[in-house]
């Protein structure tokens, strides 16, 4: 099967949907299909690499990392169409998903595409009302996925957001799988006892940790307040915050504010060849945001084997087992007695930490791949009928 993916943002920005992407195709070419990805340049170069088609583009303050081109019709796009693929499968919205009809289009070949991110998080980056931004997401979605064949999400969230955006295109649940043994695997002792100390955790410490984006609908500011309660002097426990974005200042100056410098650690962009050494540096790790299609950082880690404790949300169903890989959250003195809870019951810790390895399994890239190319066949079968 000849398979083209195209997408806004690829490597070397690392975010849910690249992953995503990158793990789709790597599963696609190992199953034997012939895969090429349309995507935009960080820069205004156009270039080809191997299987990869970019475009030249330019930044627009629409959302972060957000890029559009300025050319509608590129001559990579018609060597695309000489290629003959049989279906195209889109996972950004915007400049690439008009490249991809525009493909389909000539070609009369389906398209389906996956719905990655709650824009409606998100409408703060451009409308002062949510009220407002949700309409207008809401309007934009539909626009975008009723020409689409058929609608992926990763998580019963999304599909209950589009149904109520009136989207009336065939919806399928499909959870995004993750290369899970790079998570499962153990960091060398001697380099995790010098992670630690170059970020001053002692060996007694007990250690929170969320990883991800740093921007204002992760929500970690809540983290930050939520420590306040659980520092005191008598108590070595530490949150490390790893990643970078637009809010890290004013988190660093919150913390500070309410003097917790000493509990709070902030690592700044760290190698995506690194991510999962710092799963293997917590006891827990901890989210409190409700903007996530799926949270791939959760999955990360079960499979780094990290129980959960994160704020209650829809996409997390599937996800946390309460009483079994970890608890939800509602309020801050849940959030507390739960932490409390695993950190004083070793072995409640230890059993926690076993379930969320085993729930890891179902996420797993080889079963994603499956179920996406069964997709694929059932569409274009049903295109030919």
């Amino acid at each position: 099967m000849k398979i083209l993916i195209t997408t806004d943002v690829y490597k070397p920005i690392i975010n849910g949907v690249v992953i995503s992407t990158y793990n789709l195709y790597e599963q696609l070419k190992k199953r034997g299909h012939d895969v090429k990805i349309l995507t935009l340049s960080n820069t205004r170069t156009s270039y080809k690499s191997e299987d990869f088609y970019y475009i030249g583009s330019l930044p627009v303050r629409v959302y972060p990392q957000a890029r559009m081109t300025v050319k509608p019709f590129h001559h990579y796009i018609k060597e695309i169409i000489n290629w003959k693929p049989e279906i195209i499968h889109t996972q950004t919205e915007f400049t690439t998903s008009l490249y991809a009809r525009q493909i389909a289009y000539r070609l009369h070949i389906p398209m389906v595409h996956t719905y990655h991110t709650m824009y409606e998080d998100y409408t703060h980056y451009i409308f002062p009302s949510k009220r407002v931004g949700k309409k207008a997401v809401a309007l934009f979605s539909k626009h975008v996925l009723d020409k689409a064949d058929e609608v992926i999400v990763p998580t019963n969230k999304v599909m209950g957001a589009l149904k109520s955006y009136g989207v009336k295109r065939d919806i399928i649940e499909i959870p995004t799988g993750i290369h899970l043994e790079k998570f499962s695997e153990e960091i060398n002792p001697e380099e995790k006892a010098e992670m630690k100390k170059s970020l001053k955790i002692s060996e007694k410490d007990s250690v929170l940790v969320t990883i991800g984006r740093l921007g204002k609908e992760k929500n970690i500011n809540e983290l930050v307040n939520l420590m306040k309660p659980l520092s005191r002097e008598d108590r070595d426990i530490k949150l490390l915050v790893v990643g970078d974005g637009p809010v890290r200042k004013e988190l660093e100056e919150h913390t500070k504010t309410l003097g917790l410098e000493k509990f709070i650690i902030f690592t700044g962009m760290v190698s995506q060849d690194d991510v999962h050494k710092y799963y293997h540096l917590g006891d827990i790790f901890i989210s409190a945001s409700t903007s996530e299609t799926q949270g791939l950082t959760y999955i990360e880690a079960m499979a780094s084997g990290l129980p959960l404790i994160c704020r209650k949300d829809e996409c997390l169903q599937d996800v946390v087992e309460d009483e079994f890989n970890g608890f939800t959250f509602e309020n801050e003195r849940e959030f507390i007695d739960k932490i409390e809870l695993l950190l004083e019951d070793k072995s409640k810790l230890a059993l926690f930490k076993k379930n969320a390895v085993i729930k890891a399994q179902k996420f797993s890239v080889e079963e994603f791949g499956r179920q996406v190319e069964e997709l694929y066949i059932r569409v274009i079968n049903n295109r030919h009928r």
